[in-house]
C-alpha cells in the first residue's frame, strides 16, 4: 500500500511517500481503509523526536482517520465491513500511524462515525476536540455553573473548547484576537475578549468577580503569573500547549489560594478516556455542533508540504486533511 511514512527522524523533507508493507489486524484489531487523515501539531512533534515515542522505521506519520472497515479481527465485536469509523490515537504507543492507505486500529480506539457526517470535517475536529474534552473534564473537573478562561479560543483547541464548556453548562470567557470576537460568540463563550486588551485582567476580574475555576490556555503562552492572580479559591491550571515555553510559577500565591496545575497531553490518554470523550465527541458531531472552521483537504502525497506548511505558521487555523482519494 502507498503510504507517507519516515525512516529516521528529522525536518518536514524527511516524510517521504511510496510503498510500504500492508498491516495485518491481530485479533482484537480493525483493518480500515483510510479515507481522510488530519493534520496535527502533534504529529511535527513525533516526526521531529521532540515528543518522543516507540517507533519501527518505516515509520508512518499521523494521529487521526476516518475510513471503512475492511475486517475486524475475532477480538473486537461491533465492527463489521463496510462501517464508517474514526480513530485519534494512532502513531503512539508503539502503534503505526494513520497516514496510508490501510490501518490497523484496536478495537478499543475505534469508533463509529455518525451517519452522515462528513469524513474530512470530522477527521479535522477528532483531535483537538478530543483534547478539548480531556483538558476540561478529565484533567480540569470542569462542572455545570463553574467559569472556565479559554486562552486562544479562536484556534482548533480553543474553539473545541468554547463549545464543549458551554454545552456543559460552564460560563466561558473567551480571549481571542479581536477579529475572532463575533467567532468566539457564536461558539458559546459569554464574555470575549481581546487577548492584547490592556486591561484584560481587569475585564476578566469584571465579568468572574470571584474568580476563575478553571484557567485553559491553548495558545500556549502559559502566563502562570497572570493565571494564578485571577483564580479562584481551588481554581486549577491546564497545561496543554507550549511544549517550549518556561513560564514563571508564582508558587507562594499558587497554594495560599489551595490552587493547582496540571499538565496534560493527549498521547498519554488511556483508552477509557479516549472512549469517554468520543461519546460526547460523537453526539456533537452528530448534531452538527463541532465543525472546523476553515478546512483544506490535499492528496496524502502532500503530507511533506503539509507538516512543513505547519511549522512555519502559514496554515492560520485552516485545518489540513489528507485524502487517499485525491
Amino acid at each position: 500500500m502507498r503510504a507517507a511514512f519516515i525512516e529516521q527522524l528529522g525536518p518536514p523533507e524527511t516524510i517521504r511517500y511510496g510503498e510500504v508493507p500492508t498491516p495485518r489486524p491481530g485479533p482484537t484489531d480493525v483493518l480500515v481503509d483510510v479515507v481522510a487523515v488530519s493534520v496535527n501539531p502533534v504529529d511535527t512533534f513525533v516526526r521531529s523526536g521532540l515528543f518522543q515515542v516507540p517507533m519501527e522505521f518505516p515509520f508512518v506519520i499521523g494521529r487521526d482517520l476516518v475510513g471503512t472497515v475492511v475486517e475486524a479481527g475475532p477480538g473486537a465485536p461491533g465492527f463489521a465491513p463496510g462501517d464508517m469509523v474514526w480513530c485519534n490515537s494512532l502513531g503512539h504507543g508503539g502503534r503505526q500511524g494513520a497516514a496510508a492507505e490501510q490501518a490497523v486500529v484496536p478495537a478499543d480506539r475505534l469508533y463509529h462515525l455518525p451517519a452522515g457526517v462528513d469524513a474530512a470535517e470530522a477527521v479535522a475536529m477528532v483531535h483537538p476536540a478530543a483534547t478539548a474534552y480531556l483538558a476540561l473534564f478529565t484533567h480540569g473537573r470542569l462542572r455545570m455553573g463553574e467559569t472556565v478562561l479559554v486562552g486562544g479560543a479562536a484556534g482548533n483547541v480553543g474553539s473545541a473548547s468554547v463549545v464543549l464548556a458551554a454545552q456543559a453548562g460552564a460560563c466561558v470567557i473567551a480571549t481571542a484576537a479581536a477579529h475572532d470576537g463575533a467567532y468566539c460568540g457564536e461558539l458559546g463563550a459569554d464574555v470575549v475578549i481581546d487577548y492584547r486588551d490592556a486591561g484584560l485582567a481587569e475585564q476578566v476580574r469584571a465579568a468572574c468577580p470571584g474568580g476563575v475555576d478553571l484557567w485553559v490556555d491553548t495558545s500556549g503562552v502559559n502566563d502562570l503569573a497572570a493565571a494564578v492572580d485571577l483564580l479562584a479559591p481551588r481554581g486549577r491550571i491546564v497545561l496543554l500547549a507550549g511544549a517550549r515555553s518556561k513560564p514563571v510559577l508564582p508558587v507562594g500565591r499558587l497554594y495560599m489560594k489551595d490552587c493547582s496545575v496540571v499538565g496534560f497531553v493527549i498521547s498519554r490518554a488511556t483508552a477509557a478516556e479516549l472512549a469517554e470523550a468520543a461519546t460526547t465527541l460523537n453526539h456533537l458531531l452528530r448534531a452538527g455542533g463541532l465543525r472546523p472552521r476553515a478546512l483544506e483537504q490535499l492528496p496524502l502525497s502532500a503530507a511533506a508540504e503539509a507538516h512543513l506548511r505547519l511549522e512555519r505558521g502559514e496554515l492560520h487555523g485552516r485545518r489540513v486533511v489528507l485524502r487517499t482519494d485525491l
